[in-house]
């Protein structure tokens, strides 16, 4: 399952790789002989799905691998870190595009400099940049969802990230063509409207990537869950201490629970069992508990 799981990973990913060198290509060049700035820096930033694409790759082939002498809970943290390497490219190439489109502006009102007029090569390499993205964003996204992969989905915003970059470009094209040099300004407004939302969706999966890498709680909506599972759990007379991370796309339960002290241990390690089965029919096979069995003893 393991296995399949890190196979349809890396097949999206290959597939949104082969898709990201050729827009890149197709930019880049429609940049330099279309006369587009614009385009040309949407070319440059699709450079960085390429290394993303890698990193998923690589860090998604190492977190499949099981537990070993030196990682007791297996390599699921490796998936958490690719998250965050990714949601820092999305916030470092928002910002970046936000400083260009900033200097753009800076330099059109203040220092005179006049934009280039693209030409409609520039444009239909935009509309197809904004296409192809869109749709390696529903793939991998729905992918990712399905695999409960959070580096496929980060990489999955990494591609809306480009198909927003390429938006504004078109929107600056397009004005820069249709309504005439004082309308050529459009190009780095947007730019600067769509690093916004970029910059958010960086933010969005770089908080619980931390929060994760910091060994956080799950949250209380699923710890509620998970209590509610053990205390319907027959033979379950009670239960304290319960403590939860996340590793990857798995989670990790330790937790006492309490049982009649007048049972033998082999029924009582069959309780726990029992929660442990049920806890892995809800939340995954991948699931980790480590379950201490207590004696109940009733208040007075």
């Amino acid at each position: 399952m393991e296995r399949t799981r890190e196979s349809i990973a890396k097949k999206v990913t290959w597939i949104g790789f082969a898709v990201n060198s050729f827009l890149t290509l197709a930019k880049i060049l429609a940049g330099i002989f279309g006369k587009s700035s614009a385009m040309l820096a949407d070319g440059v930033h699709s450079l960085s799905d390429f290394v993303t694409d890698l990193v998923v790759i690589f860090f998604i082939g190492v977190s499949s691998k099981g537990k070993d002498n030196d990682h007791d809970y297996g390599h699921g943290k490796f998936e958490t870190f690719a998250t965050l390497i990714i949601s820092i490219m999305l916030v470092a190439v928002g910002l970046g595009i936000f400083i260009g489109g900033g200097m753009k502006i800076y330099k059109s009102l203040f220092v005179g400099e006049i934009i280039d007029k693209p030409s409609i090569i520039a444009l239909i390499a935009a509309f197809i940049s904004i296409v192809s993205k869109e749709w390696l964003f529903r793939y991998t996204d729905k992918v990712g969802k399905e695999i409960k992969s959070d580096a496929v989905i980060a990489n999955a915003w990494h591609h809306r990230s480009d198909a927003f970059s390429s938006i504004g470009t078109l929107i600056g094209i397009g004005g820069a063509i249709f309504l005439g040099e004082k309308w050529r300004i459009l190009d780095p407004i947007a730019s600067i409207i769509v690093s916004v939302f970029i910059v958010i969706a960086g933010i969005k999966l770089f908080i619980p990537a931390v929060k994760e890498l910091l060994e956080a709680s799950l949250p209380d909506d699923v710890e509620n869950h998970i209590t509610d599972i053990i205390l319907s759990t027959e033979g379950v007379k009670g239960m304290h201490n319960l403590k939860t991370r996340k590793n990857g796309s798995y989670y990790i339960v330790d937790v006492h629970i309490k049982v009649d002290p007048g049972i033998t241990i082999v029924a009582g390690h069959d309780i726990s069992t029992d929660v442990e089965n049920r806890l892995r029919e809800h939340f995954g096979k991948g699931l980790q508990s480590s379950i201490h069995i207590e004696p109940y003893k009733a208040s007075i």
